[in-house]
């Protein structure tokens, strides 16, 4: 249970004692209220954003189609009459 931090039970008496030793008895049974409801709130919180996501996941649109590709209308090119030498008289 408690391998994350290698704590062996001296230790956790020894924590516990000094919990007791500077927030006293009176509370400590606020302390633990205080420290479940915010577990609780944690845990709620969780558990709504992953609710969101999976519902976000599951009512995804389809990839919308792609557009048709729309050709510009080109300007008509302007020829210039070049003049002939051959046909100036």
């Amino acid at each position: 249970m408690f391998g994350l931090f290698n704590l062996g039970g001296g230790e956790i008496i020894l924590i516990l004692a000094l919990v007791l030793i500077l927030f006293g008895a009176k509370k400590l049974p606020e302390l633990a209220k205080g420290l479940g409801t915010g577990i609780k709130e944690f845990k709620k919180a969780t558990r709504d954003v992953t609710e969101e996501m999976h519902s976000a996941m599951e009512d995804t649109p389809p990839p919308p189609k792609p557009l048709p590709a729309v050709s510009t209308p080109t300007e008509p090119q302007q020829t210039v009459p070049q003049s002939n030498p051959a046909t100036k008289a």
